[in-house]
């Protein structure tokens, strides 16, 4: 390829566009959004109970509909216009209805998804691409580990949904205060702990609750661990201690404290955001 061939394009992954239904608040600081539609026909779902979707958000001023030409966009537009994209896990899909739930993380006016959730209205519409995702509980697993912060609380409480009644293992699911806490169905052998901040954000927190906790010998064990990257690190070290092969475990940062997501995202290509060997 010469320096004047132009390079090729990464095709655009197409969008699916829905409208909110309604929105619910979890928790103080989680936010339900209920979306549905005729865009429901594009959309794909897997097995994955930790399916995501890349959600497309643009500035409300610039008076744009979806599905949105990101490449055209970023042609056209200054930098600072175009469209940003957030990655979020799809808390339930409602085939029937023709409907799927998106909780999103909410700090106050932090950030770009989390106050667009909160203050979403019926009729608004929303565009993304996906879903992904890999994960699902093995049904023959004898111990399930689960960790991680209010990022990684829709995976989790899927994934526990997901389990039989006869499975068994430990969920750990760090929030900041008992207020965040909430009503998740799991199997009566998974026990669920809450672990709490307390405003004291610490990256050992999770690490340290598991390593604490029962680990059964002798036992086949599956470990799904996501939320914080440096907590997920830290998560990472106990689980080679344990002994678990890579083949256990789904493991990853679903966001990085201090980050934006495209820094973060960008920071995977490097050292810092490198986590598993």
């Amino acid at each position: 390829m010469s320096e004047n061939t132009p390079r090729p394009q990464r095709p655009q992954r197409p969008q699916t566009v829905l409208a909110v239904e309604s929105t619910e608040w979890l928790s103080p600081h989680l936010v339900r959004v209920i979306v549905g539609g005729d865009g429901f026909a594009n959309f794909q779902t897997n097995g994955a109970t930790d399916k995501y979707v890349k959600v497309f958000f643009v500035k409300p001023q610039l008076g744009l509909t979806p599905p949105y030409d990101v490449e055209t966009l970023r042609a056209i537009l200054p930098q600072e216009d175009w469209p940003v994209v957030r990655t979020y896990t799809v808390r339930w899909v409602d085939e029937v209805a023709q409907k799927l739930a998106i909780d999103f993380v909410v700090h106050g006016d932090e950030g770009i998804a989390g106050p667009w959730a909160a203050s979403a209205v019926a009729g608004d519409l929303i565009a993304f691409a996906g879903p992904g995702g890999a994960y699902s509980p093995d049904p023959v697993t004898q111990w399930h580990v689960l960790a991680g912060d209010e990022s990684a609380i829709p995976a989790m409480a899927s994934a526990l949904e997901a389990m039989g009644p006869d499975a068994r293992g430990v969920a750990y699911i760090e929030v900041d205060t008992v207020n965040d806490v909430l009503d998740l169905a799991a199997p009566d052998g998974v026990d669920l702990h809450w672990v709490f901040r307390d405003g004291q954000y610490r990256t050992t927190l999770l690490a340290e609750s598991i390593d604490g906790g029962p680990w059964p010998e002798h036992t086949s064990i599956q470990a799904f661990m996501h939320g914080e990257r440096e907590a997920m690190k830290a998560l990472r070290v106990v689980l080679r201690r344990r002994g678990l092969t890579r083949e256990q475990i789904s493991l990853s940062g679903y966001w990085a404290r201090g980050r934006t997501e495209d820094a973060f995202q960008a920071e995977k290509r490097e050292p810092i955001g490198q986590i598993a060997d």
